[in-house]
């Protein structure tokens, strides 16, 4: 019996411990420790938008100079949002520093290419931008 409550007890600690590590994870995620921005705000009014814009962009049959600045500003946006993901300890695992580095680089070749107004380029670059989207979303936004 006594080894029955122990056993038990154990599975009550170590289910407990779990929970705290994952929640500990999520919230890393969810929000900076020192600044405001949650990540639902930073996704919802910063990284969706500018990709959005950047993809609706890129779609346009010919663009003009005000056009491929646009663009030029989406991208630039869209890096320094890989920036902020990793910033404030908001940083929970690989999987996430991964995708944010695939968006970093990406970004910048977007932005090479836009420079150059490439936009194929552009479109390829574009192709990483979203394969590092998927790539945090299968992990975190999709398994809550």
């Amino acid at each position: 019996m006594r080894r029955l409550l122990a056993l038990t007890v154990a599975i009550v600690l170590v289910g407990g411990m779990i929970t705290f590590v994952r929640s500990s994870l999520v919230s890393a995620q969810a929000k900076g420790k020192t600044r405001p921005l949650t990540t639902s705000q930073m996704m919802a009014g910063l990284v969706k938008p500018k990709y959005v814009e950047l993809k609706d962009g890129l779609a346009k049959e010919t663009l003009g100079d005000d056009d491929w600045k646009a663009l030029a500003t989406h991208a630039a946006l869209l890096n320094e949002s890989s920036h902020m993901l990793m910033a404030d300890d908001r940083c929970p695992d690989k999987t996430w520093e991964d995708a944010s580095m695939i968006l970093r680089n990406a970004s910048d070749d977007a932005l090479a290419a836009l420079s150059k107004k490439n936009a194929d380029g552009a479109a390829k670059a574009f192709e990483n931008i979203s394969l590092s989207c998927k790539t945090c979303h299968a992990e975190f936004k999709y398994k809550k």
